[in-house]
């Protein structure tokens, strides 16, 4: 490709990182059993401006510059554990809550919250950083061009955009949704597990 670049390579690498099931497909795969298919895709809607945001700034260095301060990337750390930390918290009163019995219908809750949610979940996952950081540092030529750029930046957020969709939509079908309902409190529970587990690993982590 032009200026050297090897879009398909950064494509595939950034689909498994964003397929891969993690935090981010477990947010989504949450709203969308609960608060039906719009709720799920405002939610990966989020995510997917959140995508935008990291790898624009990677694309400009910003996200190099921000994996290699240890003092910003700490602050990321905490806010991000503690944001997933926060949702296990839900989950968990949740599970705690009530039993399948006691189930009444979806749960109620704004197309702007399920966005913001999704954005939070990215712009505070370290993970995600770094992982922009490195695919830009070492993906992308030091002499790219700023169109090259702009197509990597575009490609990686389309793709972004078509996976955590699709995501959305095929989580919110009326199956999946009948299965949250007859098993909704061990749903919660493997939520709550499971963002906890990541959360944890976050905060107990360190930048190599």
């Amino acid at each position: 490709m032009a200026d050297g670049l090897n879009l398909w390579l950064i494509l595939g690498a950034a689909f498994i990182a964003v397929a891969s099931p993690g935090p981010g497909t477990l947010a989504i795969a949450g709203a969308s059993m609960r608060a039906g298919r719009r709720s799920g895709l405002a939610l990966a809607s989020g995510m997917t401006t959140g995508s935008f945001v990291l790898g624009t700034s990677a694309a400009l260095g910003l996200g190099t510059l921000l994996a290699a301060n240890q003092v910003f990337f700490e602050i990321f750390r905490y806010v991000g554990s503690g944001y997933l930390l926060y949702l296990a918290y839900r989950s968990l009163r949740a599970f705690l809550s009530a039993g399948p019995s006691e189930y009444r219908g979806r749960t109620s809750t704004s197309l702007r919250s399920a966005y913001l949610t999704g954005l939070a979940v990215h712009l505070t996952n370290p993970k995600a950083i770094l992982f922009f950081g490195a695919l830009y540092a070492i993906g992308v030529p030091a002499d790219v061009t700023a169109p090259g750029l702009a197509i990597v930046v575009v490609a990686v957020s389309l793709q972004t955009m078509l996976i955590l969709h699709a995501y959305a939509l095929l989580l919110s079908m009326p199956k999946v949704m009948n299965t949250y309902v007859r098993a909704r409190r061990w749903f919660e529970g493997l939520f709550a597990l499971t963002f906890g587990a990541a959360g944890l690993r976050i905060f107990l982590s360190r930048m190599n």
